[in-house]
């Protein structure tokens, strides 16, 4: 009876551990779901002669001060759209 006693414990304390993490992940899905095709936007973008285009006239101070620009770091897009890759990579491998 000890045993069994202890197994119940010990998968009472798996899934409590457990439960959350998978609904965090659920939701994170969903999340994304609905953020994929601006992904898909931001990278065609980023890759076009568009987002060039735009880096360009800012450089030569031809976009307002005021308007926020993140968009055209370098570093920031490529990071972002590497975590992407390496976390879309990630997901494969659980499969």
């Amino acid at each position: 009876m000890n045993e069994q006693i202890k197994r119940i414990e010990q998968m009472e304390e798996i899934f409590d551990k457990v439960s959350p993490v998978v609904k965090n992940l659920e939701n994170a899905i969903d999340e994304y779901l609905i953020i994929k095709d601006d992904i898909t936007k931001l990278e065609n973008y980023y890759s076009s002669g568009d987002w060039r285009e735009d880096y360009n006239a800012d450089e030569a101070g031809m976009i307002p001060a005021d308007i926020k620009r993140g968009v055209l770091s370098q570093d920031s897009v490529y990071d972002l759209l590497a975590d992407h890759d390496a976390l879309v990579a990630k997901i494969k491998a659980l499969f």
